[in-house]
């Protein structure tokens, strides 16, 4: 029985753990440039398979009852996108991320998120989330008249030069780890390269995200599903122990 017990509790540790990053994507569904996740699972460990006939006990084969998630994968397909005519608003056409200094002041992020807006101190800011960083630093905006060209440089109303965004994409072979809200990070941030004129950056525009919220909403089904039906068998597992503990004894 302890077999079945530790298969039914893995299972249902498995499904809780792909509803949280479901329902994760679900909660993003309108938020722009995020990009979609996977929970992939694995054995947790392979035990020999002996056949048991009289004295022929000889082995074939491995198996393992309990599974355990190995990984949960980003989906980083790129999506269309989408006019909002807002200045404030921008979007990647082609490789890269935009750069945001976090609310603490020293962390870094990537992200495909270009819903920017202005703060008090006319810092040009991803709300809640962080400022919007150049390549000489965060990026100030006196006024919402301004161009932002294709190569991310800034320019005001008199068409003198303010700042260019920085766009970065990590090197070839660094793990880019999933944050918060569509948020990116490397180890080693400061590896990160500057994209080439290949990648535009477009103004009063945003990436739609990578979400089929139809596939997301079948998919938590299924494992809501697939939870309870190792609940159920976990119930049924424990109860029979309680009757070989109770009933088999006593006789």
């Amino acid at each position: 029985m302890l077999r079945g017990f530790y298969t039914a509790a893995s299972g249902m540790l498995n499904q809780q753990r792909t509803l949280d990053v479901l329902t994760n994507n679900v909660s993003n569904a309108k938020t722009p440039g995020f990009r979609a996740s996977r929970v992939v699972t694995t054995t947790f460990d392979h035990e020999l398979l002996t056949r048991m006939e009289g004295y022929n006990t000889g082995r074939i084969g491995v198996g393992s009852p309990v599974a355990k998630v190995d990984e949960v994968l980003t989906k980083f397909n790129p999506n269309s996108l989408e006019e909002t005519e807002r200045p404030y608003d921008m979007a990647l056409d082609g490789l890269g991320y935009f750069n945001i200094q976090g609310l603490d002041g020293e962390t870094q992020y990537l992200t495909r998120n270009g819903s920017f807006d202005l703060d008090e101190n006319n810092q040009l800011i991803l709300p809640g989330l962080g400022q919007v960083m150049g390549q000489e630093g965060p990026i100030i905006l006196t006024t919402s008249d301004f161009t932002v060209e294709s190569d991310g440089s800034i320019y005001d109303a008199t068409g003198a030069l303010v700042e260019k965004i920085l766009v970065t994409i990590p090197p070839e072979g660094a793990e880019l780890k999933q944050a918060v809200n569509g948020m990116f990070y490397t180890d080693n941030m400061e590896g990160n390269v500057a994209v080439d004129e290949t990648t535009q950056v477009v103004q009063g525009w945003l990436e739609r995200n990578n979400i089929d919220i139809n596939q997301e909403y079948t998919m938590v089904m299924e494992a809501q599903r697939a939870f309870q039906a190792c609940s159920t068998a976990l119930q049924i597992i424990d109860e029979i122990d309680r009757k070989a503990a109770t009933q088999i004894a006593a006789l």
